[in-house]
């Protein structure tokens, strides 16, 4: 029988992240959506979702998403099937990056939480979609629904997270790296530095795509991730 299939979805984004994969690959196999709104470090949302899982299951993040599927291999690597790690990193958070999360989350306490989407757009989707704004009503809806408290969460526990990079080598189960081609936040070289660590990674660039793969370009990530899905 196949595996469950537990998606994590990224920063300020819902199930809506992957809705054009959970309708396709549904009737093919169990698919959860990981809850990663309730706590406010990385190892207590994959704790939170090894709970909630079955006791063995496929598991894919985009992301933050990504950083959770991460942690979940250290936890409770024996549990997970296959590993898919979508426009992601395993690096910790940079100075950086912490400081311009600090200052998303003083706009979101300031109430101008809707501000920070018209900040962040630029850099999420590809040159090219820039202007589509069915997607961009997507992605806005997924952080309103998210709400302000679970984004603060969500901010600081990503700025804490570890650095994943010592554990890729030795993830031995069927995996995948894939990026978007002009993904400006976690670009394709930080993909690749991710599948070469790990020997039994296959990466996938998706041309045409940004940060967010799922949603930008559906039908090649569904592809994709049937075939790492049916993969022996």
């Amino acid at each position: 029988m196949a595996e469950t299939l537990v998606l994590i979805p990224g920063l300020a984004c819902t199930a809506r992240l992957f809705e054009p994969q959970m309708a396709a690959l549904g009737s093919e196999r169990a698919i959860l959506v990981a809850d990663h709104t309730r706590d406010d470090s990385i190892p207590a949302i994959a704790a939170r979702l090894l709970q909630e899982a079955p006791q063995r299951f496929a598991v894919a993040g985009l992301s933050m998403g990504g950083y959770i599927a991460l942690e979940v291999m250290r936890q409770a690597p024996e549990r997970v099937a296959r590993l898919a790690l979508l426009d992601t990193s395993a690096r910790p958070d940079s100075v950086e990056a912490s400081q311009d999360r600090e200052r998303l989350i003083a706009l979101a306490q300031a109430g101008r939480f809707e501000d920070i989407h018209s900040k962040l757009w630029p850099r999420l989707v590809h040159p090219e979609r820039q202007a589509d704004r069915e997607l961009q009503e997507v992605v806005l809806g997924m952080m309103r629904e998210t709400g302000v408290d679970a984004y603060i969460r969500q901010q600081r526990a990503i700025m804490a997270r570890a650095d994943s990079r010592p554990n890729l080598p030795s993830i031995e189960i069927p995996t995948i790296v894939l990026v978007g081609e002009g993904d400006a936040i976690t670009p394709p070289e930080i993909a690749r530095e991710m599948a070469e660590m790990i020997e039994w990674a296959s990466l996938v660039v998706v041309p045409e795509s940004g940060h967010l793969s799922t949603l930008e370009q559906p039908e090649q990530v569904t592809q994709a991730l049937r075939l790492w899905l049916n993969k022996d």
